[in-house]
């Protein structure tokens, strides 16, 4: 059973920060279908502590998702502090601190993966971090910097003594990106190495490969992140289905959940975006695919997604 500080979880699966994805009706659905918890998209901290509405509306959370963790991403440890002890008053179970993101409009700020070559700062963020909270503070790395400066397992050992409650483990380097292949081996030894709970991350595709990846390393939870796209069903033993009737079920509980707690607000290419991922590789999946991208409003895809439903009975 996963465990961090007091928390237990009910499934040792998690579904990762997905930044433009991980949204709280796409948290909730993946709850649902069996997800132990999820991880909010990514939050900058410069915009907490500015107040700035579309970060604030970020944190948006209920109940029936709890347990839940909010990401943070920044490069200063005075705002992350800032940062950490606001996100605390929106009462999540976990903050998580993003010191793997390869992306470049966040590493050219010096943060997310910047972090791993920079471990003297990275200290700094997680101590004043786990010091302005009373949350447990997770803290999610790389295997290092690039194939010559491999650090993964000192990274980790620092975070386990910066008071990190938990580390997850993504198996590439900064330098690969999302390219090349993510490595088991690091996770394994970052587990013997620590005395924390480890998440490995990177690559898994369904359960079953999450199942592996829990014997193969030893590792006490599994973060699955572009796999869960269209695909909630990925936490579960079943997998996805292979009818249309339940795929197109998924999508409509999905869009109830975003009209539930969205409104008729939500940016329809975002909605556009996650719905339009259930019927990759189905038969005839490029007209729906193309009927959903030139939906123009959620009522469009709700008229869309019921037809669907009723051609298929």
């Amino acid at each position: 059973m996963l465990i961090i500080g007091s928390l237990a979880f009910s499934s040792p699966l998690v579904l990762a920060p997905l930044a433009g994805y991980s949204d709280l009706p796409f948290r909730l659905l993946c709850r649902e279908y069996g997800a132990g918890f999820c991880v909010s998209e990514m939050i900058s901290c410069h915009g907490l502590c500015y107040q700035q509405l579309k970060t604030i509306d970020m944190l948006l959370s209920t109940p029936a998702e709890r347990p839940v963790a909010f990401q943070l991403f920044g490069a200063d440890p005075d705002r992350m502090a800032e940062a950490a002890a606001i996100v605390s008053t929106f009462a999540p179970d976990m903050i998580d601190i993003n010191m793997g993101c390869p992306v470049k409009k966040v590493t050219k700020r010096g943060a997310g993966a910047a972090l791993m070559a920079a471990p003297g700062l990275a200290e700094k963020i997680i101590l004043r971090v786990v010091a302005n909270t009373s949350l447990p503070v997770t803290v999610k790395i790389r295997a290092g910097v690039n194939a010559s400066e491999l650090n993964g397992v000192e990274f980790a050992r620092m975070a386990q003594g910066s008071g990190a409650a938990a580390v997850i483990v993504h198996g590439r380097t900064w330098a690969q990106g999302f390219s090349g292949r993510a490595e088991r081996t690091i996770i394994a030894t970052i587990k013997q190495a620590l005395t924390i709970p480890v998440i490995g991350n990177g690559d898994i595709q369904s359960y079953q490969e999450a199942m592996q990846l829990l014997e193969e390393t030893g590792c006490d939870g599994v973060m699955i992140g572009r796999a869960a796209l269209g695909n909630p069903w990925v936490f579960s033993a079943a997998g996805r289905p292979d009818d249309l009737g339940t795929i197109v079920d998924g999508a409509i509980r999905h869009l109830t959940l975003v009209e539930q707690f969205l409104g008729p607000d939500r940016p329809i290419g975002v909605i556009r975006n996650h719905i339009g991922k259930y019927f990759k590789n189905l038969p005839g999946s490029s007209d729906i695919r193309r009927a959903v991208y030139n939906c123009s409003a959620q009522s469009d895809m709700k008229n869309l997604l019921l037809s669907l439903r009723n051609t298929d009975e």
